[in-house]
């Protein structure tokens, strides 16, 4: 029997690739529901790294293995001369946002409580099966080219591909192309926060809460005057730049000890990567005042670092030309009625500002994105992603797959429950030939690339890229 995505496929689209990103889909399913399967955080995807290792020695690309000298990254490559193509896949899921696949209702499972909230199963499987299926065209045309897939781990803050661009990873890449899991299909808005991510430690002295207090100097009080400065700041910095703080030690349970050590992590976002330094300059020194008044001593260390998307105009168009050709996923009434009992789950108004966000008018019936996004769509909700660091490195796309119900929230239980569904394979596969055509394209028409890489110059000699991570960070489960 043939699967759901193969049977409901629009016989239109008959362009060559496609037939070979056919030809590896159900293998590439099978992948992303056994990554599913064992959710990993940051840089602990070990199992996940092996399923796409096997996965890329079983398809024959020549395998790089602990890339960048970070045990979950890896590479695989194919082809011989011409432009170096470049997938970028990831793999890594969350904690706490377990969840049974196809359930309607919470059901988290029993285990590590990671789940694959934010569709990362999904990500670094179609990334693949979009090389796979470039690489093997190339082949039986006898054509020049080299297609890689990166595997690439923790994006969820531990911005592993930052660390892979430092270290030169994409340094000989001509373009790369990637693409997120979403409730629409579309061009991904080239558009992100730069962000760095850093603890602050303060260290005072412990005393007696009672009977000496006057002896101590609390690390408490000093965390606490930091986030009373900062939320001062917020009323003198760009609206579009966001502040957040977790305390990860507190300094113990027992208040009538004074508090000797804190610790307090912050991400500091900015809306270009022009504006982080200055902003993180001003948090640094309300935690050096904090410290002042409460005479401990403060300091610091570097987590992560992530820049903004970095656009690419030619790149943009080509993959929205190409999406426009191929229209959007296959799905059906039975997707159409599992995505209804999903809508069912969260509000209202979760839906509704779904379709806003991307400028298009509300629809509370329509519970699956049947269109393409106009290229004139907006994003107005920005995150950040370690896919910035490789944009302003090389030429970079990607794309939005619809691979769920519309208004699920990312990094939700929901998410994580409509992993496995056919609507998430048949989003996975669609947007697995969006980026194989791209790739394609770029591959025969050589005044394209050319362009892109132009483009990217442009820009680059306008603005210098320069990581926020320092020389001896090194990556961080943390």
């Amino acid at each position: 029997m043939s699967p759901a995505w193969k049977e409901t496929l629009p016989m239109k689209n008959s362009d060559a690739i496609l037939s070979f990103v056919d030809d590896r889909a159900e293998s590439l399913i099978a992948l992303s529901d056994a990554v599913w399967e064992v959710p990993e955080t940051n840089f602990e995807e070990i199992r996940s790294c092996a399923l796409h290792t096997d996965k890329l020695v079983e398809e024959g690309f020549r395998v790089t293995r602990n890339v960048a000298d970070i045990p979950t990254a890896v590479m695989g490559e194919a082809g011989e001369g011409g432009p170096v193509i470049a997938f970028l896949g990831e793999y890594d899921a969350l904690p706490d946002l377990t969840n049974a696949a196809g359930a309607t209702e919470h059901t988290p499972l029993p285990g590590n409580g990671n789940g694959h909230a934010c569709g990362h199963n999904l990500l670094g499987s179609a990334a693949l099966l979009a090389a796979t299926a470039l690489k093997n065209f190339l082949a039986a045309h006898k054509l020049p080219g080299r297609i890689r897939y990166y595997g690439c781990p923790a994006e969820e803050g531990g911005a592993g591909k930052a660390f892979m661009v430092r270290e030169g990873v994409f340094r000989d890449v001509d373009a790369a192309i990637s693409w997120h899991p979403l409730y629409f299909t579309g061009v991904f808005p080239p558009a992100s926060l730069a962000n760095i991510r850093l603890d602050f430690t303060f260290h005072g002295k412990a005393a007696h809460a009672a009977a000496a207090p006057f002896l101590g100097r609390s690390a408490l009080d000093a965390t606490e005057l930091m986030n009373i400065g900062v939320n001062y700041l917020r009323e003198h910095m760009l609206p579009s730049s966001r502040i957040h703080y977790a305390y990860l030690d507190a300094g113990g349970t027992a208040p009538n000890v004074v508090q000797a050590r804190t610790t307090i992590r912050y991400v500091v976002r900015t809306l270009d990567l022009s504006e982080l330094p200055p902003l993180l300059g001003r948090v640094r020194r309300i935690a050096e005042g904090a410290a002042l008044m409460t005479e401990t001593r403060v300091e610091e260390r570097v987590i992560s670092a992530m820049a903004n998307l970095l656009p690419c105009p030619p790149l943009e168009r080509l993959m929205q030309a190409n999406l426009e050709r191929l229209g959007p996923p296959p799905f059906d009434e039975d997707d159409r009625q599992f995505a209804r009992a999903m809508q069912e789950t969260f509000p209202k108004t979760d839906i509704a500002s779904a379709f806003r966000m991307v400028g298009q008018d509300v629809a509370l019936d329509r519970p699956l994105a049947d269109f393409v996004l106009p290229a004139s769509g907006t994003h107005a909700s920005l995150g950040s992603t370690d896919v910035g660091d490789v944009s302003w490195t090389v030429p970079t796309v990607q794309a939005l797959g619809a691979t769920c119900a519309i208004g699920t929230q990312l990094h939700s239980w929901q998410m994580t429950a409509q992993g496995k569904s056919s609507i998430a394979h048949k989003g996975m596969v669609h947007v697995a030939k969006i980026m194989a055509m791209t790739g394609l394209d770029l591959i025969l028409q050589p005044d394209l690339l050319a362009e892109a890489k132009a483009d990217h110059a442009a820009r680059l000699s306008a603005q210098p890229y320069e990581t926020m991570i320092p020389a001896d960070t090194r990556p961080s489960k943390d």
